[in-house]
């Protein structure tokens, strides 16, 4: 079983990792729009190896046969691997490559939310997104949400996956 965790834990970290890295290490000048799409690709492009960890455990491991609750296990611990890493680069990111991440963001999101506002909205909503921010200025904090994210996502995904290929004698 660890045999099977590590293996596809290290696919999704890679394929996860370099969607990340190539949206936010590579300049290619996109807007946080579709910063954000790659974000969310990155992590279920990464978590699909959930499935086919679960399903390479059961076919070509354990005869055929697992149980949800190892099945569970599996997928939590290939979305943990996964999170850690994407969670990791986010730290890196924001510390080293873009330390100027969190301003950029906010500007960003304050010009959108100015053109779909009324004044009295969007005064309220600034407030409320400057406080937000203010979280974001730690890198761990940003690397523990976007580990919150990733994971929070895998146990959905590790939750149907074992539903679904849950096997018994």
């Amino acid at each position: 079983m660890q045999g099977t965790i590590k293996k596809f834990g290290g696919y999704a970290a890679l394929v996860g990792g370099l969607i990340f890295i190539g949206g936010h290490f590579l300049d290619w000048n996109v807007d946080f729009g579709t910063l954000e799409i790659l974000g969310y690709a990155s992590i279920f492009a990464s978590l699909s190896f959930v499935f086919f960890g679960i399903k390479h455990f059961r076919d070509q491991i354990n005869n055929g046969v697992i149980s949800f609750k190892k099945a569970l296990f599996i997928g939590l611990a290939i979305s943990a691997i996964s999170g850690i890493v994407i969670g990791l680069l986010d730290v890196v990111y924001v510390t080293m490559i873009n330390p100027d991440f969190v301003v950029e963001y906010k500007v960003y999101a304050l010009e959108g939310m100015k053109n779909t506002l009324s004044a009295t909205e969007f005064e309220l909503e600034k407030a409320t997104l400057e406080e937000q921010m203010k979280l974001f200025e730690s890198p761990v904090f940003a690397g523990l949400i976007m580990f919150t994210i990733v994971f929070a996502i895998g146990i959905i995904v590790s939750l149907l996956s074992s539903l679904i290929l849950q096997r018994k004698n």
